[in-house]
């Protein structure tokens, strides 16, 4: 195992003990995501409410401390974590793209009350390809914008108070895509729920940009040259993303493994041998998980590591998981609807920061250009 700062260690403890309470609600934030809202109150969910205004733990371990929170979190239920209000995903695009005043416009909305922000970046039939992006920025004399588009698959957007979205300013080609922050508030946006299997809790919708006006100092990114507005702040981000997304993976891998511990009592022969090997292969894609979050922190650009995590993790949630239904027999999903929805979890992370393929070819990169050390 890789030994955690001690500050992380102490987080660790003080996250671990929260996860029970989002446990004891999970099965209600399923049903109705709504009910989120009875729940704000809870530490857990406060702390996410402010996670990203205030001091890190562990200074120079961001990364590292945001997996740390994920995995227990998660383990407790991460459709909660996901639904709960706070900087999330935005609050990682401003450290990257942000300037001073921005920062304090974001985080000032947030310090008022709970206030839910959202990502969006992936389009209907176009995914998150930045060469095919659709949403556009047309510029006006006032120096605003005014935003067309649509966006899909994007988290929290129908409670959001805040959006960060991608889009390509008319007239240019790739260089022009950006991001800019959006006042839900604001005419022309529009935020509709879609039906899922998995992540209920997170809402995740599909998005309407009609004429939404974006004043110019809303525009991240201004400061830097062009090329580092687009595809590299989506990179960076993701990088520091998706070990968390690993994480929460891991968390949810975790919750099912400790569910038929607790469940099934004492086990013997090959379901203990089945049950032990489960809790080494989620030992070892922690171990993974790690070292990925450190060599972000150590290098934003380094993330072939993260994706190696993310995919693992993911593709082990969805095993341990399904392998967890076994130990119940054939009718566990209607008998036990907490691994039921521990399951549909696993298989919504899957598509978190990208599908299982998507980080096997960035993989695949980092091995060919020599970024990633072969055994």
């Amino acid at each position: 195992m890789i030994a955690l700062p001690e500050p992380l260690t102490a987080l660790r403890a003080q996250v671990a003990a929260w996860s029970g309470e989002l446990r004891a609600g999970a099965l209600d934030v399923d049903r109705d995501p709504e009910a989120i809202r009875d729940r704000l109150g809870l530490p857990a969910v406060r702390f996410l409410a402010g996670l990203g205004d205030g001091e890190p733990a562990a200074p120079g371990h961001e990364t590292l401390e945001r997996v740390v929170v994920a995995e227990e979190l998660a383990r407790g239920d991460a459709g909660t974590m996901l639904a709960s209000p706070g900087p999330s995903m935005s609050g990682v695009l401003l450290d990257v793209l942000g300037g001073p005043e921005q920062r304090a416009w974001f985080y000032g909305r947030l310090a008022e009350r709970p206030t839910w922000t959202c990502f969006a970046l992936t389009e209907p039939e176009r995914g998150s390809a930045i060469g095919e992006m659709g949403a556009t920025l047309t510029p006006q004399e006032d120096g605003s914008y005014l935003l067309h588009g649509t966006k899909r698959y994007v988290g929290n957007a129908t409670r959001a108070g805040i959006a960060a979205v991608f889009a390509r300013v008319a007239g240019t080609e790739r260089l022009g895509v950006t991001a800019v922050l959006v006042d839900t508030a604001d005419p022309g946006f529009r935020a509709e729920p879609l039906p899922m299997l998995g992540l209920r809790g997170a809402r995740f919708s599909a998005l309407t940009l009609d004429a939404v006006r974006v004043p110019a100092d809303r525009v991240l990114g201004a400061h830097l040259s062009p090329t580092r507005r687009g595809m590299w702040s989506i990179v960076q981000v993701f990088n520091r993303l998706r070990p968390s997304v690993a994480a929460i993976a891991l968390g949810i891998a975790r919750a099912a493994h400790e569910y038929v511990g607790e469940e099934r009592g004492t086990l013997r022969g090959v379901e203990r041998e089945r049950f032990d090997a489960l809790g080494q292969r989620i030992d070892a894609a922690r171990v993974l998980t790690y070292r990925a979050a450190m060599a972000v922190d150590a290098k934003p650009a380094a993330g072939h590591l993260a994706s190696a995590a993310k995919a693992r993790a993911a593709e082990l949630a969805e095993h341990v998981t399904l392998e967890a239904l076994t130990f119940f027999g054939p009718a566990a999903r209607l008998e036990h609807p907490l691994l039921d929805k521990l399951a549909r979890d696993a298989r919504g992370v899957e598509f978190m920061e990208g599908s299982g393929t998507v980080q096997k070819l960035n993989l695949f990169q980092g091995l060919h250009s020599g970024k990633v050390g072969r055994p």
